[in-house]
This record gives C-alpha cells, sequence and structure tokens, in this order.
C-alpha cells in the first residue's frame, strides 16, 4: 500500500509562502497522505499572531488539514497561556513528548503523540521539543530527556501501531543521533537548524528528512508499506513560483483586520519624533539603552540599532506600532563582561560595511546588525577610529569587569563576537519591546536620549 507524507518545517509565519505550499498540499493530497509540520510554524513577529493570541496561524494549518504540528521553542515563547490556547482552540494536535511546566506538570492542550489511521494502518506521531533551558525557566517551561520520553511513548504505544513518525523540533544532528540509538522509529520528520534535505536519507533503520525554512519548500515522502516499508522515496519541491491558496489568503486578511483593530489602540502619547537609523546613533536606540541600564541597575546598557526597523513619530503610540518597530523576540539580559572586550565590540562598530551586515542569528527579525547603542558610557572618537571610552565619567579598564544591561542576542556574541566573552547571564521573561513601552512614555528618559555618546573629537 503506497502512502505519502507531505511536510513542512521551520515557517516562521511567512503565511504568504505557505498559501504556496497549501497550493501543492491540495494537488498532492489523496486519503493515504499525512501531513505534518516539525515546528516554529508561528513567529509572533506577525501581527495577525500577536493580535489573535496565535489562532491566526492554527487557523492555516487547520484549512490545510494538517494532522500534526510539533511544539517548536517559537510556539513557547508568548508563555503557557498563549501556548494552550493555539493547541486548545485549533483542530491540529499539538505535540511534545518532552515538554512540560517547570512543575513537570502537563501542559493544557499539548499531547505527548497522537495516532492516525490512513486505510487501515495506523501511523504512531511522537512530537519532541528543543531543549532551551534558562529561556524556558522565564516562560515556567521545561524539557525532560527527549530521548527517554520518546521511547516511553514507543513503549506505551506497543501493538497499537504500524509505523513510528518522530515530529522532531530537535536540530538535524539530535535526529541523527536518535536514529542511532534510539530503537522502533521508523521516519523522523525534523525541523529546528533550518536544514534544506535534497531528499530523504536513511540513518541505520530510520528515514530523516528536513525541509528548509521560511516555507520556501513543502516536503515529500513516498512510502510503499506491506508488513514494514519496503520502499522509500522523496524530495523538497520549490513552491516559489505556485499561485497562493485563495482560502489561505483570505484567513490572513480576516486576521490582520482582528489584530489591527485589537493592537491599534493609543496606549499613550509621546511629544518628540524619536527617529532611527542603522549607521548613524539616534534617539530611540539611546532610550533602549537607557532603559535596559535602568531595569537592571547596571554600569552600562548596550543595544544595537539593529533590533529596531524604525522610529516613532510624536503622537500617539500603540502595541501595533511597537511591534512594527521592535519585532524581534529577544529578552533582556544582564551579564558581566570586562571591558577589553566591550571596547573591542565598539570599535567594530565604527566601520559602516560591519554595521549593515546582515543581522541574523537566533530571534533575530531586522535586517542589519547596527551601530552600538550605550547608555553610561561615553566614546571620544575622531570619525575612524576610538581614542576614549568613559563609562560613568571613568576611563575604561581592560581587565575590569562591567555589569551590562543588553539583550540575549548580543550577549551570544551574535555580530559582536567578543561579547560573547561574559558570565553570570541572567536572562528577563519580556521582550524589549515591553521594555520600549515601558520606557517611552517617560519625558525624562526620551530627553535623555537625544544627548550624544558618541562624541567626535579630531
Amino acid at each position: 500500500m503506497k502512502f505519502t507524507i507531505l511536510h513542512t518545517n521551520d515557517i516562521h509565519s511567512r503565511f504568504e509562502n505557505f498559501a504556496k505550499i497549501s497550493t501543492k498540499i491540495k494537488q498532492l493530497r489523496d486519503e493515504n497522505t499525512l501531513i505534518l509540520d516539525a515546528g516554529d510554524f508561528n513567529d509572533f513577529m506577525r501581527i495577525e499572531l500577536q493580535g489573535t493570541d496565535g489562532r491566526a496561524g492554527t487557523k492555516l494549518l487547520s484549512i490545510s488539514n494538517y494532522d500534526a504540528i510539533a511544539v517548536g521553542n517559537n510556539e513557547t515563547f508568548e508563555g503557557l497561556d498563549i501556548l494552550s490556547n493555539m493547541a486548545l482552540e485549533g483542530k491540529v494536535p499539538f505535540l511534545a513528548c518532552n515538554l512540560y511546566k517547570l512543575d513537570l506538570t502537563p501542559i493544557e492542550g499539548i499531547r505527548k503523540s497522537i495516532i492516525v489511521d490512513k486505510s487501515g494502518i495506523k501511523f504512531l506521531i511522537i512530537g519532541a521539543s528543543p531543549e532551551l533551558h534558562e529561556f524556558f525557566k522565564l516562560y515556567n517551561i521545561r524539557t525532560i530527556d527527549y530521548k527517554q520520553a520518546i521511547k516511553k511513548e514507543i513503549d506505551n504505544n506497543k501493538g497499537k501501531y504500524d509505523i513510528c513518525i518522530l515530529l522532531s523540533h530537535l536540530g538535524i544532528w539530535k535526529d541523527i543521533d536518535i536514529a542511532e540509538t534510539v530503537d522502533g522509529i521508523d521516519i523522523i520528520i525534523g525541523g529546528h537548524t533550518h536544514t534544506l534535505m535534497n531528499k530523504p536519507e536513511m540513518v541505520k533503520n530510520t528515514i530523516i528528512h528536513h525541509s528548509g525554512c521560511y516555507g520556501e519548500y513543502l516536503g515529500v515522502i513516498e512510502l510503499n508499506y506491506s508488513n514494514g516499508i519496503k520502499f522509500f522515496s522523496g524530495e523538497n519541491v520549490k513552491v516559489t513560483d505556485l499561485g497562493q491558496n485563495i482560502e489561505i489568503l483570505d484567513s490572513i486578511r480576516e486576521s490582520k483586520e482582528v489584530a489591527i483593530d485589537r493592537l491599534s489602540k493609543p496606549l499613550y502619547y509621546i511629544q518628540y519624533n524619536l527617529w532611527h537609523d542603522v549607521m548613524e546613533e539616534n534617539p530611540i536606540t539611546n532610550l533602549l539603552a537607557d532603559a535596559l541600564k535602568d531595569l537592571y541597575k547596571c554600569d552600562i546598557g548596550l543595544v544595537n540599532s539593529g533590533v529596531l526597523s524604525g522610529g516613532i513619530k510624536k503622537g500617539p503610540v500603540s502595541l501595533k506600532k511597537l511591534l512594527e518597530i521592535c519585532p524581534s523576540p529577544l529578552n533582556p539580559t544582564l551579564m558581566e563582561i570586562q571591558g577589553r572586550s566591550i571596547k573591542k565590540a565598539l570599535e567594530q562598530s565604527m566601520y559602516t560595511d560591519f554595521c549593515t551586515q546582515d543581522g541574523g542569528g537566533a530571534g533575530f527579525r531586522g535586517r542589519f546588525l547596527g551601530k552600538l547603542h550605550i547608555s553610561g558610557g561615553i566614546i571620544e572618537h575622531d570619525g575612524r577610529h576610538i581614542r576614549s571610552i568613559y563609562i560613568n565619567g571613568r576611563k575604561l579598564e581592560d581587565e575590569k569587569w562591567y555589569t551590562v544591561g543588553t539583550s540575549d542576542y548580543l550577549q551570544r556574541g551574535t555580530g559582536y563576537t567578543s561579547l560573547a566573552n561574559n558570565r553570570n547571564p541572567k536572562y528577563n521573561h519580556e521582550y524589549l519591546r515591553t521594555i520600549l513601552k515601558d520606557y517611552i512614555c517617560k519625558d525624562e528618559y526620551i530627553k535623555e536620549a537625544f544627548i550624544e555618546r558618541w562624541v567626535e573629537k579630531l
């Protein structure tokens, strides 16, 4: 008997691309087709998700007749309530055998596995989520050992299924390790590392397939089953040239209207134009640096302008606007770091080519890395080189350890690699845009943000 598995991973809310994937699914789907997603379908940079508590994404999965989705890290970043809301209100099962609340009680709506019957052949589908220890703690979430959790689901369902599929958001290297060390898994559909495989590959006795990211490809696996998988083949089908499913586009538009209505209400009004620039020191990024310094009561605040995509004009400020200018789900972070590492990063920030490189990195939803902005410091330069750096009125000391309020993005050393030489990081469960929201309404911080910290001295 022939079966087809159609699968996606790491769409990251590129819903316009998903509308093309949905077109291809309609072309290929029949009664012996499974449709699966390996996580990170929802990325809350989209207003449609923010304004509907995630329901906009689950609607699209339902329209396209998905059988299950693994819980990726991006499904968790808005907290337990939103995760449960998506899992309970949608028709598509959310799967994660190793994901729990911090106290090890189950997360409402999340299932460890399901069994799907296709023409009398039963497919056991197990979900697995990635381990993000410190970040999950911020959201009252934890993971247990994924191998043990997977083995337990296989054991608990013995005799109930014919084919076992692991729907994994663990990444390609862990998927390979699982295939080599865990018996009883026929197929691993994976994601998290954004790996694009030309075709499915057999590792020991397990078929593995990943489909890249951002909805550019639809994964296809063809199976011949007769008391076991006798033959398989597959590919990743590029969908970028296909037409968009109108039903998907209509659903996106409807969700957007709901979200705009909900998020456009003014929170407060500001009296200044807070402009933004990737390369030039600007008040809105200075304000964010000042907010981070105050939040943590630390030596300096440090943030790159690339985490913001624009400024705010004087007038009303809404949640919609804050999401538009600060879409990245990045967390305020306190760290300790030596002066020499700060100095190296600031020196790199002098150069246009460096600041205009692709920001990339986990959680980043902008385009450019951007210039570093500092609170509690003055950088004297001649336009080409830094001459002196002062921290709270005193010259920067290479060997001294400073406390720095920043983002998890910079704490990891993304772009500015020297900043990875830190210790004792402490993460905040809120996003940078939440901190911006709390401080942008304070006149004293707005006025301070216009004072330059990069001072040219020839």
